[in-house]
């Protein structure tokens, strides 16, 4: 490990240590249902989600009730998300005309986004599509992530509250994860990367020639982000692996043979 990995490593956890007390409380207060002034704009989405789906956030669930609603709803992403990859071969945005995700590979994927493991066995840019990763692993991104949060909040409870016969409601704990949580952190990295020149269209990919110190010249095709990367929630809680698998995809230009810069 060289001195920019350790600079880089000393960088992280330093952010991650100050940001431990202050996200730590306003996540407290938004579990506990206390909406902090800042967030209050998004509460006319909360409660439309909750109109949406038909939710109570005030009636509380025994553990048994929140493990199957938990177990319920992430089989449900399971299922639309292997359909997805099935047939995304017949559904729009697939300007590429990738074929369908082989029925072995589309199960272990969709099991991974699930659970929120998000492990990889593919490379993104050449086996799904647009539609399949916009609907399919981002929306995994949030909702399982956000699920994980919730079984979070609802064993500290467990805990809190030796005598209740309840632990909260678990689809009012997901929605405010999503709301207050992980959507205005990763929006506002989604600004960042748009400002510092990230791709995102949902044009057809480009091929071009890289020139790589050090090693030989060679051909890769890009696929220019159809979405905002920074619209997954990877900063707060998952590994980091997007579209592409690594991160060697996601660049806003390149270096020609020639020696010239071409901007994407």
């Amino acid at each position: 490990m060289n001195a920019d990995n350790l600079l880089q490593c000393a960088i992280y956890v330093g952010v991650f240590l100050a940001c431990v007390k202050p996200l730590g409380a306003y996540m407290a207060e938004i579990y506990e249902g206390r909406v902090p002034r800042p967030a209050r704009i998004l509460l006319p989405l909360e409660r439309g989600l909750y109109r949406l789906c038909g939710v109570d956030p005030a009636e509380e669930m025994s553990w048994q009730s929140y493990a199957v609603a938990k177990l319920l709803f992430n089989a449900a992403g399971l299922f639309t998300l292997y359909a997805l990859q099935r047939l995304q071969h017949h559904l729009p945005l697939n300007p590429m005309k990738i074929a369908a995700v082989s029925a072995d590979s589309s199960f272990n994927t969709a099991m991974s986004f699930a659970t929120n493991t998000d492990w990889q066995n593919y490379g993104g840019e050449t086996t799904m599509s647009y539609l399949t990763q916009m609907l399919g692993l981002t929306v995994q991104n949030f909702v399982s992530a956000a699920g994980g949060m919730a079984v979070m909040a609802a064993l500290i409870r467990g805990f809190v509250r030796r005598q209740a016969s309840t632990i909260g409601n678990f689809w009012a704990d997901m929605i405010r994860g999503l709301v207050y949580i992980l959507l205005p952190l990763s929006a506002a990295l989604a600004v960042f990367l748009v400002s510092q020149g990230v791709v995102h269209s949902s044009s057809a990919q480009i091929t071009i020639t890289l020139a790589v110190a050090n090693h030989t010249p060679r051909a890769r095709t890009f696929q220019i982000l159809a979405r905002f990367d920074g619209l997954e929630p990877w900063p707060v809680v998952r590994a980091g692996v997007g579209a592409y698998g690594h991160w060697e995809g996601v660049v806003s230009g390149v270096q020609l043979l020639d020696g010239t810069q071409r901007r994407l």
